[in-house]
């Protein structure tokens, strides 16, 4: 079976740093699916409208090919315990795919590179390759009953966000909210948890630097992306 790629996604991450843990986490985070040339066909949309959400099935293109191990450290679990790959939802896979639901906010269909999709709670890369969308169903895609495994019993908590105002009038104001969600969701590695460290995260054009006590994090800086101030 050969897979080639429908789409891809536009996204304000340009690298993983940041980019949400799963799928529909952050649902003021926006992302646009732009379709190849060759399935750029309005009929190919025909009835999407109806629902609400859509499966989203891509590659993890940034990790290195042949790469992959049959156990993970998950980082819900602090990097320290192993479980096996397909009890995970690690990158490092023997096939590379990635699944992602994602909330359906409108369809574009006089954009040049049209018709394309917004939509909502995307935790993919700036251009990460899409093979396929499909609708989501809940009739037969919702199971309350299910169970979460170990991410049940390791629940990320989140993190009170200090963004001082002169620092959040840099962000243009359609992406404030979506910013301090993702700073929230508490973008470091599990398994990092210095006070003192500055981490820098890229985000829609621009570098964000803070800093995290307890269940604090605190906004440094906020400059264009590869400004001096920034790095």
């Amino acid at each position: 079976m050969e897979l080639k790629p429908i789409a891809h996604i536009e996204s304000p991450f340009p690298e993983k740093f940041g980019v949400p843990r799963q799928s529909g986490l952050i649902d003021s985070l926006r992302a646009w699916v732009v379709f190849e040339p060759e399935y750029r066909v309005r009929e190919a949309l025909r009835g999407i409208e109806g629902f609400s959400h859509l499966w989203l099935i891509w590659q993890f293109d940034r990790v290195p090919g042949d790469k992959w191990t049959p156990t993970v450290r998950p980082p819900r679990l602090g990097g320290n315990k192993r479980v096996g790959v397909f009890a995970s939802r690690s990158p490092f896979r023997p096939n590379p795919v990635g699944l992602s639901c994602v909330e359906l906010d409108r369809v574009d269909y006089e954009a040049l590179d049209g018709p394309r999709l917004l939509v909502r709670g995307a935790d993919l890369v700036d251009r990460t390759p899409i093979f396929d969308v499909k609708p989501y169903l809940p009739s037969a895609d919702c199971k309350p009953e299910a169970t979460g495994g170990f991410t049940t019993e390791n629940p990320w908590q989140e993190l009170e966000v200090e963004f001082p105002p002169e620092l959040l009038a840099r962000v243009p104001e359609d992406r404030r909210e979506a910013l301090t969600a993702v700073l929230a969701a508490d973008p470091r590695p599990h398994y990092q948890k210095d006070r003192t460290r500055v981490y820098g995260m890229s985000f829609g054009g621009m570098e964000v630097r803070f800093t995290v006590e307890d269940l604090t994090l605190r906004v440094r800086e906020v400059s264009p992306q590869g400004h001096k101030a920034a790095k």
